[in-house]
């Protein structure tokens, strides 16, 4: 969430922001409303000065005292009512972008930062994985639309296994070599854990919520891990924060109806490594830098060739104000897939989740910036390395460094 007095002085940035990301979150009315309110708000010390001048005399008429004090009830009334449709729709302005961040209309904006490794030349022509996982017996499509329906697969043998694979070397990787704390968090959050990462209200219909509970599934561990510390001053000294956590992440995918049908590249249920962290403002930017580095290690190890891609305002998240895209090479897809996504936040989702810090034991609490990463994405991972170690005889050699968890060099 913006701070109200930032809009309120910098009014054409943020118009320039939304004009720049394509968004049409109301600022006129968030700026006529809280006009509205400085002014009550004036008037309503107006009243109580005056009450309390009333309430001085000796001779006070009682009738005047008591006027007064309704006028001031119905003041503190409009108050109230302004300060929450003000909440509300401060809720729907997205973070201003970075001034580093490229102007763009579209994704197609996006720019190339890095490019490693050369896609792989095969002396026969490569399968896509849901051929390859078909043939081997590893990924069961039907077996999926019939437990759940479209967009659901059921993973088996060697298949459930090389995805536990790749979940355990991220976890490990990013524990033992990045200085990550590892947490395991629930898979469903209350509404305000929800607000408070920037999930809600903007995309109500792009989440699974249990209506009797009020518990919502959550779409990435981002959502959890923002708020482990809601509401909490943390201590001098402490940060920066590194945490790392799997979860199964469940969305609708409503905004993506009709695309990437086949295969199991986009699904309502998928797993995810999510990287995550708690800065100073000072520092958000050169975290941001490491996170990426630190993800990209992750392809670095399985040999898969992928780029970075820094985005551009059109197709930067809500909640971010700059973020990377890591997308590894799929040959039988013939297509570079998403695998990582880093952003910076700024103290946008602290605001919403209450989270400060102080420098000092002596100072003032400061809200605290947040970032949040993959490190990495499955299944797209489990894509990338299905594609990427196929043989002419459809078998896959497992990397390297998967060896010791997965039991077996050849699925096969």
């Amino acid at each position: 969430m913006l701070d109200p007095k930032f809009i309120r002085e910098n009014p054409d940035l943020v118009r320039e922001s939304l004009k720049k990301r394509r968004d049409s979150a109301p600022l006129d009315e968030i700026l006529e409303l809280d006009t509205e309110r400085r002014r009550k708000l004036i008037e309503l010390e107006d009243l109580r000065r005056e009450r309390k001048e009333v309430s001085r005399q000796k001779r006070a008429k009682v009738e005047e005292g008591r006027d007064l004090r309704v006028m001031i009830k119905g003041l503190e009334d409009e108050v109230r009512n302004i300060d929450e449709q003000l909440a509300e729709l401060l809720l729907q302005v997205p973070n201003v972008p970075h001034p580093s961040v490229p102007l763009g209309k579209d994704d197609s904006d996006n720019v190339v930062v890095r490019t490693s490794g050369e896609p792989k030349s095969f002396d026969f022509t490569a399968k896509p994985h849901w051929q390859l996982g078909e043939k081997l017996g590893i990924i069961d499509f039907e077996r999926g639309v019939k437990l759940s329906g479209s967009r659901f697969y059921v993973l088996e043998g060697l298949g459930s296994h090389l995805q536990r694979a790749l979940i355990n070397f991220m976890l490990d990787l990013h524990t033992s070599e990045h200085g990550y704390k590892e947490i395991y968090p629930p898979f469903m959050v209350k509404r305000e854990c929800m607000v408070g990462s920037g999930n809600l209200p903007k995309f109500a219909d792009n989440l699974y919520h249990d209506e009797i509970d009020d518990f919502w599934f959550v779409p990435t561990a981002e959502v959890p891990l923002t708020n482990l510390y809601r509401d909490e001053i943390i201590s001098p000294g402490i940060l920066p924060l590194y945490h790392v956590a799997y979860t199964a992440c469940f969305r609708r995918e409503k905004m993506s109806a009709g695309k990437d049908t086949r295969g199991i590249k986009r699904g309502h249920q998928f797993d995810k490594v999510e990287l995550y962290k708690f800065t100073d403002a000072e520092n958000s930017n050169d975290e941001l830098e490491k996170m990426v580095s630190n993800a990209e290690v992750i392809c670095q190890r399985l040999e898969i060739p992928h780029r970075v891609k820094q985005l551009c305002t059109a197709d930067l998240g809500f909640a971010s104000q700059k973020s990377y895209d890591i997308e590894m090479w799929a040959p039988g897809c013939e297509e570079w897939l998403e695998v990582s996504s880093c952003s910076n936040c700024g103290d946008f989702q602290a605001r919403r989740a209450n989270i400060r810090h102080r420098p000092t034991p002596e100072s003032k609490p400061e809200f605290v910036h947040t970032l949040n990463g993959s490190g990495l994405a499955l299944p797209r991972v489990l894509i990338a390395v299905l594609e990427n170690y196929q043989q002419p005889d459809g078998s896959i050699v497992v990397p390297k460094v998967l060896k010791k968890y997965v039991g077996v060099g050849v699925i096969k």
